[in-house]
């Protein structure tokens, strides 16, 4: 798989996981713990750590295969668990991928 495809697949599996998290976090949780309807935790939560595994799998692929560091790695995966935060990793990770020098 190319450089290219892996970066995409991960963007958008960063705005998916960012959006999905801003939802559970700003709508669903205040439902549940406001108006004592867990519904949409209930669906919501799932649907954000199934595709928290698949955005991790994505960054620990692209990191490995462009030989990041571990602490890079890291710290972009994190990056899905804290709303808004995934969306700025996303804009670095592609500024960073975009920097590095072309394999010839």
């Amino acid at each position: 798989m190319s450089t290219n495809t892996m970066l995409t697949i991960y963007r958008v599996l960063a705005w998916t996981v960012g959006t999905i998290l801003i939802i559970l976090v700003l709508i669903a949780m205040p439902l549940k713990y406001l108006v004592g309807q867990p519904q949409g935790v209930e669906v919501i939560g799932p649907i954000h750590g199934w595709m928290f595994m698949f955005y991790v799998a994505s960054v620990i692929v692209l990191g490995f295969s462009t030989k990041w560091g571990l602490g890079r790695i890291v710290l972009t995966a994190l990056a899905g668990t804290i709303p808004f935060v995934s969306f700025y990793a996303e804009h670095k990770t592609v500024q960073f991928m975009r920097n590095q020098p072309t394999k010839a």
